[in-house]
């Protein structure tokens, strides 16, 4: 009786493989259970919102991209390994009883449906599971239109660049990976059943094997023949000169070009010669062919461009990419949207010119009149110590934000903030399950505060606060202001509406910035027939009754959920009943993203009041990364500034050559409805989406006017649009090769630390129009390359009627008008400003924080800068909060510099006699205050005396207020000590 032959793998014992079949189903369950369960929670999700659509297509999408690709990919390496095996040897010699072959052989032909099968089917599902995350390039590709403009060398749509070309590549990828892989499975199966063999000085090759393998590498020689035509279309995307600009240089398409088509016949000739040694049965054909398009690979892709580069090109180089630079400026203004349809250029002087009557403009009053004190990126403490309501749970987010509101019969700026519900803040007690999740589930309230506008002096007590504030500018040493005469400009539960200044209807905010940091913040909401839980107040509990939320009645939905969040207390609480609802996926931003997913959000998310319902506004853009001959960014990049470095806002992460703010989204702050709107309807990448996805983005004309007058220009696409304007307001491509006119973002000469280097970040502010009234826009100031001084004022206005026509005020290019850096400078350096720099952070226990550096036109050609200073106190007493107070303005045009309590006082000192009473008010009588101003003393020896005395009055006074910490005092102090020295300077001369 013979022996049988080992299998190569122990057999095991009837327990042992259900013992192994356990654990298997185990690790497949840790592993897919997961999966299964975020896909069933994201479908009631979806479901939720309205949009289900979105994720049925996008899952189907990937569904089948995956399948094909798994198909096809598992399918060529079996035909592989097929023809492998069935024209494999009959007889094999064996080279020794230690011939391992042999025993792998064995192996082979005892399990040959595991390998025959499962290695293609493995294979198939990893590129399977790695290739359905294209999905967008098929959809796009199945979806697109056309651009109606040509790319310059190749004369195609831009269309087949973005939607086309990325497709074609994609499938050619995989069937490299495919016929790469088929080719080492065909190899190495004719190498274990001996068609090939290695014994010996040059070995042996059967003739299947040769015919097989020489195909294979055919098919393969072939498919680079064909990338070598689909990267012709690549060139125009090319790197080669950057950062000097993307595109084809000459270099591209004077040399790589033509060796792209040369390579190309070389790839057929060699293909066609792999072919023909099937039937010569003489491998040094192909072999041959291989040899000369490696060696044409190397002398005509690589070596010629390089000689073409090195002795033709950088000897000339403005001249011979002048052409080139040429494309590369006018794809860029293209795919950023500044074109001359979209952008206007005006000259600046940079210098004031003076009225006929010599008065001030009623531009530049309006302009005057809407200085913003009050800098968002700094006010978050301050807004969270006032309008906390005594509670630790509740915040703002930081930075603050900055819109627009009409309140009576005038618009203006105002910083706003929704309160809300942070369980970061959550202590003790309160972070038990039961409260986290069922009783602090939403904040409360809408916050504004007027932007020009702060208390003339420091309240004690939020009573005295009230009675004591002043109008418009005429903040001294003060902290916002929250009300607009007798209306409050807090939204919240326990301000009724008629006496809110922005009238809302549902204060309630269960979906915010803050309230869901985590994947775990959560809330569970709903009656069932039990007592209101929900914390309103220390009296008033509520139930929500809104639509958002997921229904949790069911036992398998609270299975679901209980197994999402790893929580048994969804399974288990009394607190759970059948009226119950989960609300989460809670971030504004996140739910647009995630019903929209092939929209881009922008990193600033703001509240606004529309229509009487809170609702945040999301800006999402449309973008490509392959726009022809247009210059690639990453958005990160372009788009972090000094307050990045503080807030953690986040950053959108992409590379692009083509961006558009083609949809506005709001959520409700109350019920977590999504909307998203048109905003271009000229934008192919939204008609190509808006055909994958119908009815998901709502037309244009659905934006109600309301919604309308608080869209605002968004930040991040302000960011990317001055980074390109920075080079590509240029005209002359020779001009642009030198670099001579380009300009920089200035750095924010305000910060300190690790953000002193970082951008200047655009600012919200409220201008005088020259056709009436103000206009709410985005601006921002460029300065020479490495060069100081202000080249041009960028401004975006959002109001309706004026949105999207970005504004740019080119200075000439001698102009000595300093830029924020040397404002800044000129700022701190005077002697009074550095006075009572000193002064108030006397003994180190205070902090001067500077506020945003407002670059304003003024004067019909002149640039009027404003800083606030804020004190913070770093004691944290009761008496010295250690968040920041309003203590002087400072202002500088042309080489003056002002400092005052008031922008009047600090505008007098630059503009002497001119707007400073003109559109404010000054600040209140003295009340109550302990050292009231010196009268002015008369000039000559006698006045001197009288203000020297005076002086040491105020010192001590300072010094006095200091010890006390008690600000309020400090602030009277400080006035009385300008006074002082203002009375000391006139009566010396």
């Amino acid at each position: 009786m013979g022996m049988r032959p080992p299998s190569g793998l122990p057999s095991l014992s009837r327990r042992s493989r259900v013992l192994l079949v356990t654990a298997l189903a185990l690790a497949a369950l840790l592993l897919v259970g997961p999966r299964l369960t975020d896909a069933y929670t994201n479908w009631l999700w979806f479901g939720e919102v309205g949009f289900r659509g979105v994720y049925h297509r996008v899952l189907l999408t990937r569904t089948l991209l995956f399948l094909v690709v798994t198909v096809v990919v598992a399918a060529i390496i079996w035909v592989a390994l097929l023809l492998a095996y069935r024209s494999r040897p009959v007889f094999v010699p064996s080279s020794g009883p230690g011939d391992p072959i042999a025993r792998y052989r064995t192996t082979v032909m005892s399990r040959l449906r595991l390998f025959g099968l499962g290695i293609p089917l493995l294979i198939g599902v990893l590129s399977g599971l790695v290739a359905q995350s294209s999905w967008v390039t098929v959809q796009l590709f199945l979806h697109g239109g056309t651009f109606g403009q040509q790319d310059p060398q190749f004369h195609l749509d831009v269309g087949f660049y973005a939607f086309d070309l990325p497709f074609y590549r994609m499938i050619l990828n995989w069937l490299f990976v495919a016929v790469v892989i088929a080719f080492f499975a065909n190899l190495v199966t004719h190498y274990v059943f001996g068609g090939l063999r290695l014994a010996g000085r040059e070995g042996s090759l059967s003739n299947s094997a040769r015919v097989q393998l020489a195909i294979i590498a055919g098919l393969f020689v072939l498919l680079k023949a064909i990338a070598y035509w689909f990267d012709r279309y690549a060139l125009l995307s090319s790197t080669r000169k950057d950062p000097t600009f993307t595109g084809g240089s000459y270099t591209d398409i004077n040399a790589v070009l033509p060796a792209k088509l040369i390579l190309l016949s070389i790839a057929v000739i060699c293909a066609v010669a792999f072919f023909a040694g099937v039937v010569l049965r003489d491998l040094r054909i192909p072999a041959m062919a291989a040899a000369l398009l490696v060696l044409s690979s190397v002398l005509v892709g690589a070596v010629w461009p390089l000689l073409v580069e090195q002795f033709s090109v950088r000897p000339n180089a403005a001249t011979k990419e002048s052409a080139y630079i040429e494309r590369n400026i006018a794809a860029t203004r293209q795919a950023y949207g500044l074109t001359d349809d979209k952008i206007e250029y005006t000259d600046y002087k940079g210098v004031a010119q003076p009225t006929p009557d010599g008065k001030v403009s009623a531009v530049d009053q309006e302009t005057i009149k809407n200085i913003r004190l009050l800098d968002p990126n700094l006010m978050t403490q301050t807004f969270v110590q006032r309008n906390q309501q005594l509670q630790n749970f509740y915040g703002f987010p930081d930075p603050l934000d900055v819109d627009r509101y009409k309140v009576g019969d005038e618009m203006r700026d105002f910083v706003v903030a929704a309160r809300e519900l942070v369980p970061q803040n959550l202590t003790g007690n309160q972070t038990d399950w039961i409260n986290k999740h069922t009783v602090f589930t939403h904040g409360n309230g809408f916050v504004a505060a007027p932007a020009n506008q702060v208390n003339a002096a420091p309240p004690k007590e939020d009573k005295e606060a009230a009675g004591n504030t002043g109008n418009n500018n005429s903040g001294g040493y003060g902290y916002p202001v929250f009300n607009v005469g007798n209306l409050k400009t807090v939204s919240d539960l326990f301000t009724p509406e008629a006496e809110q200044a922005i009238p809302l209807k549902e204060p309630r905010i269960y979906y915010g910035e803050l309230i869901s940091k985590t994947d775990s913040d959560y809330a569970i909401v709903g009656a069932n027939n039990q007592a209101p839980r929900e914390y309103d107040s220390q009296d008033l509990q509520y139930t929500y009754n809104g639509a958002g939320g997921v229904p949790i009645g069911n036992w398998f939905n609270r299975l679901a959920f209980a197994a999402k969040y790893a929580e048994r207390n969804i399974l288990f609480s009394g607190a759970i009943g059948s009226d119950s609802k989960i609300i989460f996926n809670r971030n504004p931003r996140d739910r647009v993203q995630k019903v929209a997913p092939w929209l881009t959000a922008d990193g600033e998310t703001y509240p606004a009041v529309v229509d009487g319902r809170m609702v945040w506004i999301v800006d999402a853009y449309t973008t490509l990364d392959n726009f022809p001959y247009a210059q690639r960014t990453s958005l990160d990049g372009v788009t972090e500034d000094s307050i990045d470095q503080t807030t953690g806002r986040l950053l959108p992460r992409k590379e692009v050559s083509y961006i558009r703010n083609s949809v506005k989204a709001t959520v409700d702050a109350y019920d977590g409805t999504v909307k998203l709107y048109e905003f271009d309807k000229t934008d192919p990448v939204l008609k190509a989406w808006m055909g994958v996805f119908p009815n998901v983005v709502q037309p244009e004309s659905a934006i109600t006017d309301d919604l309308r007058a608080h869209l605002r220009y968004p930040e991040d696409l302000f960011k990317v649009q001055r980074e390109m304007l920075s080079k590509y307001h240029v005209n002359d491509p020779r001009e642009f090769f030198t670099n001579n006119a380009f300009w920089s973002v200035p750095n924010d000469p305000t910060q300190e630390g690790a953000a002193a280097g970082l951008h200047q970040p655009p600012y919200y502010v409220q201008l005088g129009d020259p056709k009436g009234g103000s206009t709410f826009a985005l601006t921002g100031a460029m300065v020479g390359y490495k060069r100081q001084f202000l080249s041009a004022y960028l401004m975006a206005p959002s109001d309706p009627g004026k949105y999207g026509k970005l504004r740019v005020m080119r200075l000439p290019n001698d102009s000595q008008t300093p830029g924020p850096g040397q404002t800044q400078s000129s700022i701190t350096q005077d002697g009074n400003v550095s006075q009572a720099r000193n002064l108030l952070t006397t003994g180190n226990s205070n902090k001067i924080r500077m506020g945003n550096l407002l670059a304003l036109p003024y004067g019909d050609g002149g640039i009027l800068y404003v800083e606030p200073w804020y004190l913070e106190r770093n004691t944290g007493t009761q008496n010295a909060p250690a968040f920041p107070q309003l203590v002087k303005v400072l202002a500088s045009y042309q080489d003056k510099v002002g400092m005052g309590a008031t922008v009047e006082e600090a505008l007098n000192a630059v503009l002497p006699g001119s707007p400073g009473s003109a559109a404010t008010t000054q600040p209140p009588a003295n009340q109550g205050n302990a050292n009231p101003p010196p009268s002015q003393p008369s000039t000559g020896s006698s006045g001197k005396d009288a203000a020297v005395q005076q002086i040491n009055d105020a010192l001590k006074a300072v010094s006095d207020a200091q010890k006390s910490g008690d600000l309020g005092a400090l602030g009277k102090a400080l006035e009385q000590l300008q006074t002082a020295v203002n009375s000391y300077q006139k009566a010396g001369n």
